[in-house]
């Protein structure tokens, strides 16, 4: 399935050109600083593990990595995935006393590693910026073991009338606020459509069952404002 916006040529990859530098900020003002718990909640759901490996698409600056490096005494064998190289140079100087990464500059559609070798796929808030679902999905199929469980956290579908009504006019704000921020308007104009586009909870569900995943569910948080998608390679 592939996406409209993430499809114009140089569109995503201009936009985080222009945002790297100050993303981690950003997605405080956003969130109001709420990302962070979401990202806690990912990761308990994981029951981290110093001898599980875990590979984390769409890394960003390291967020997931850091997180699950605190939960397994720095132990961990975790693999970033990131298409933006600026992106990767931030995480490389916010996690340099982590030795235990393998920092990977690469689209989440093909991933050049050898199949079924993590216990783990985490992809936080990067899934909507992919240009193929069906293809991301099913390369997170193919690297992970037998076994391995995908988790997928993402901004979804409010349910309810009266917080939506509110989310979305919060949601005008947000390329202000950017533009407050990071001196630029039209990354976070983007990133609003990128939210409104993107599918239903029930309708990723629909796409992890075609590409092969079993025992698919997701938990809603804040009210639907994101969700975590889960499923099992069997």
């Amino acid at each position: 399935m592939q996406q409209y916006l993430q499809n114009k040529k140089g569109l995503v990859e201009n936009v985080f050109d222009q945002v790297y530098d100050q993303y981690d900020l950003m997605n405080d003002f956003m969130s109001l600083g709420v990302h962070r718990l979401w990202k806690k909640t990912l990761i308990n759901m994981m029951n981290p593990s110093s001898n599980k490996k875990l590979i984390d698409v769409a890394c960003g600056t390291g967020d997931i990595a850091k997180l699950y490096f605190n939960y397994t005494d720095n132990q961990a064998n975790i693999t970033c995935v990131e298409p933006n190289k600026g992106m990767i140079k931030k995480g490389k100087e916010k996690l340099s006393k982590y030795k235990k990464i393998n920092w990977i500059n690469s689209v989440a559609e093909k991933i050049p590693l050898s199949s079924n070798i993590f216990d783990f796929y985490t992809i936080s808030f990067g899934l909507r910026n992919t240009k193929d679902l069906n293809k991301t999905l099913s390369e997170a199929y193919r690297l992970l073991k037998p076994g391995g469980r995908f988790l997928c956290l993402e901004f979804s579908k409010i349910s309810n009338n009266s917080l939506d009504f509110i989310y979305k006019n919060y949601s005008k704000l947000i390329p202000l606020i950017g533009k407050f921020v990071v001196g630029k308007k039209e990354p976070y104009e983007y990133l609003v459509k990128s939210i409104e586009n993107f599918v239903s909870q029930d309708e990723l569900i629909d796409l992890m069952k075609k590409n092969n995943f079993h025992k698919c569910e997701y938990r809603n948080l804040s009210g639907g404002i994101v969700s975590i998608h889960s499923g099992w390679k069997i």
